[in-house]
């Protein structure tokens, strides 16, 4: 186990960093140039803990994938019917997108699957995207939630089918907008005997129907709706290459380091701008943050561009409503520019932030208090006061092997009045495996201790 020490910047950050590739992006285009038919290639693969668990999947499942070592990947697809019962349980380690998005495709497959996870993801609901595949015929059994009575936590058993049998169509209302649980109903659908009809209350994003457009399969949207009708045939997708697009959850921490550093400015490249993704952005005008978005074309439907932000003070503000659900994963950061910030800042509406590596609402609540910031935990949010008269108190903060919750601490004692040091921060390899490195790039001093 390692620990992160942290020491105040004592000069501006500055610098062009790329950061790693989107991770669900990745999580999506193995899954489906998995399921289509030819080789397809992608190129900066990043291999984060989450995409590494998925890779290892689809290759338990019978997907032949050569790794070059250097983020180049040759997936060779076996369509929708070429699954392969794996010969061991299927390890997702702390990723939920790679749980949740394979019930989707294993559900549909005439053989069983056993799927486990780490200690966090075997705490994380799934009775939320079990109980709409069961609707279409699908079997997933899994343990009795420790804490939530009538939930569903991991080890999940998925399937079999029976020989001859389909999942059937199905027409479905999410109670709460996630991406994940949309993902995994649409990926079934694929292999369904009818079309497969969605709806949302908030639009979540939408990498999965973007992709599906690309690669050939019959989709339509309207607002928060999708409409999917099974490919005609089992090869029906198409193979494709892809250079993977920059993740904007990790291209935060640095864009908000150069907010928080007096005289910083900070550009990342090559990252993506989905829509649906860019809750973030908005977050900043919200609170007063400078930050240029410069397009840069597109790669399967996904748009990208260079970030740039600079130092200005800043300003409280509300994070609520869609804006909030399109910036679920920055919220731990947007956290860290609260704490900054003239005023108050008040986030509402991420109640589901409770249910991620960590119970995220909580945890921060904790954090910022380490640093001297007054904190109001609510039960969908957070009501934070900015402290900007001096800078904070340096901190001893535990990440609960949360890798957002462990960048944010780092973020925060950049400027804070002496060394921080953040304990069990191996989890930063999960999404972002050269944070400590891309700091140092622009000029701040971090240690990494045994």
């Amino acid at each position: 186990m390692t620990r992160l020490r942290v020491f105040p910047a004592t000069r501006p950050l500055k610098g062009r960093v790329e950061v790693p590739s989107d991770k669900s992006i990745s999580h999506r285009a193995l899954i489906m140039s998995a399921l289509a038919s030819g080789r397809s290639r992608l190129q900066r693969f990043s291999y984060g803990e989450d995409n590494v668990k998925t890779l290892g999947a689809l290759r338990a499942l019978g997907v032949p994938i050569e790794d070059s070592g250097s983020g180049v990947l040759l997936v060779d697809g076996v369509g929708l019917d070429g699954f392969h019962e794996p010969s061991c349980d299927i390890d997702c380690g702390n990723s939920g997108t790679t749980m949740r998005l394979l019930c989707g495709v294993l559900s549909a497959q005439t053989f069983h699957t056993r799927m486990v996870g780490d200690d966090s993801l075997s705490g994380r609901p799934m009775k939320r995207v079990a109980e709409p595949l069961g609707l279409r015929g699908a079997l997933i059994r899994g343990q009795h939630h420790p804490t939530k009575a009538g939930d569903i936590t991991a080890p999940l058993d998925v399937g079999p089918l029976s020989p001859g049998k389909r999942l059937t169509e199905l027409e479905y209302h999410l109670p709460i907008a996630s991406a994940q649980v949309k993902s995994a109903l649409l990926l079934s659908g694929l292999f369904a005997s009818g079309p497969t009809v969605i709806s949302e209350p908030l639009l979540s994003r939408d990498h999965t129907e973007r992709m599906l457009l690309s690669i050939g399969v019959p989709l339509v949207t309207a607002g928060t709706s999708v409409r999917l009708d099974p490919p005609s045939h089992p090869k029906a997708l198409h193979a494709f290459d892809i250079e993977l697009p920059g993740d904007l959850s990790a291209a935060a921490f640095p864009l908000v380091a150069a907010a928080l550093v007096e005289g910083s400015a900070v550009t990342t490249i090559n990252t993506g701008t989905n829509p649906s993704r860019t809750g973030l952005v908005d977050a900043f005008k919200a609170l007063g943050v400078m930050c240029i978005v410069a397009p840069r074309g597109s790669v399967l439907n996904e748009p990208l561009a260079e970030l740039m932000v600079k130092y200005q003070a800043l300003r409280g503000g509300l994070v609520a409503g869609e804006m909030a659900t399109r910036a679920i994963d920055e919220i731990p950061i947007l956290c860290a520019l609260a704490a900054r910030a003239s005023g108050v800042t008040e986030i509402t509406d991420v109640a589901e932030l409770r249910v991620k590596e960590s119970d995220r609402l909580a945890t921060m609540a904790t954090v910022l208090r380490s640093f001297g910031v007054e904190c109001e935990e609510r039960p969908d949010g957070l009501r934070i006061e900015g402290r900007t008269d001096r800078p904070l108190q340096a901190a001893h903060v535990e990440s609960h092997g949360d890798h957002r919750i462990a960048m944010t601490a780092a973020i925060l004692g950049l400027v804070a009045d002496g060394p921080t040091i953040i304990d069990d921060t191996d989890c930063i390899a999960t999404s972002f495996p050269r944070f400590v490195e891309t700091l140092r790039e622009l000029g701040a001093q971090l240690e990494v201790e045994s």
